[in-house]
């Protein structure tokens, strides 16, 4: 938050806690997204939106999603369709990831400095904050020279 130097800004505080997770998937290239929100995250969730990607991309694309190493990203329980191949980055490398700039990103702009009546407004606004992003913003927001090899 900004503030006077010098004050001691205050800020909403929650002191109870439920969580809402967004798998998401962004293309930086055209800024297509795919996105799922759960009340948990697990190899069934993973299998879930690995199948939505693969349905909204189609028999005729093939998808690289680049992945951290979280659990339910390798599990061996993992359903991955055909026209998916998973690349997962090194342990312990966010800044490699570059969905990860989009989840800090939703935080500072829209999740962070509020309290939540209950889950289901934290389930509305989480799904509110992803359709609010437009296909240019996941664009810059998620580009990276990894990705994008411009000549």
């Amino acid at each position: 938050m900004w503030a006077q130097t010098g004050s001691r800004p205050t800020s909403v505080k929650q002191t109870e806690y439920e969580w809402v997770y967004i798998f998401g998937a962004v293309n930086p290239v055209t800024g297509q997204s795919s996105a799922m929100i759960a009340p948990t995250v697990n190899t069934d969730y993973m299998n879930h939106h690995l199948r939505f990607i693969s349905e909204e991309a189609g028999d005729d694309e093939h998808v690289i999603l680049v992945l951290d190493q979280a659990g339910w990203h390798k599990a061996k329980g993992l359903k991955i369709p055909k026209n998916i191949t998973l690349l997962h980055l090194p342990a312990y490398s966010p800044e490699l990831n570059s969905i990860e700039r989009l989840w800090a990103y939703m935080k500072s702009h829209y999740l962070s400095n509020r309290a939540y009546k209950d889950y289901n407004d934290l389930f509305e606004t989480a799904k509110e904050t992803w359709n609010k992003i437009t296909a240019e913003q996941f664009c810059s927001i998620c580009r990276t020279e990894l990705i994008l090899h411009e000549k």
